[in-house]
C-alpha cells in the first residue's frame, strides 16, 4: 500500500512499476485533519491510495526506493502486507511474476 497526495499519483505509479508490478490499483482517499487545521497548514487531504501486488523479495527494495522518493518529492505512506495464500495455481503464477522461462 501506498498513500500518498492525489497529484502525485502517476509519479508513483511508475516508480512501483519498476519493481515487476503485475497488479496496481488507485483508490481515492480522504485525510481525517479538520478543515480549519487543513487551510491554516495549507494540506492536501485528498489521497491516492495505491495497492501493488509485489513479489516478496522484491518488498524491501520498494519500500527503500519509496522511502527514498518521500524525501525528495513530498512526504507519503507505504507498508506492506502479506498474502497468506492465493487460490489457483494460474493466478499465483501471475501474480508472482511465474513464467515457463523460470523452470529452466
Amino acid at each position: 500500500f501506498t498513500v500518498v497526495d492525489r497529484p502525485k499519483q502517476e509519479f508513483y505509479l511508475d516508480v512501483l512499476s519498476q519493481f515487476e508490478v503485475n497488479v496496481q490499483m488507485v483508490l481515492s482517499g480522504k485525510g481525517t485533519a479538520q478543515s480549519d487545521l487543513v487551510e491554516l497548514l495549507g494540506l492536501n487531504i485528498h489521497k491516492a491510495v495505491i495497492l501493488s501486488v509485489v513479489r516478496e523479495d522484491n518488498a524491501p527494495a520498494v519500500i527503500q526506493c519509496l522511502e527514498e522518493k518521500f524525501r525528495k518529492n513530498g512526504k507519503g505512506i507505504a507498508f506492506t502486507v502479506p498474502f497468506s495464500s492465493v487460490i489457483g495455481v494460474n493466478m499465483y503464477q501471475f501474480l508472482s511474476n511465474y513464467s515457463k522461462e523460470d523452470r529452466l
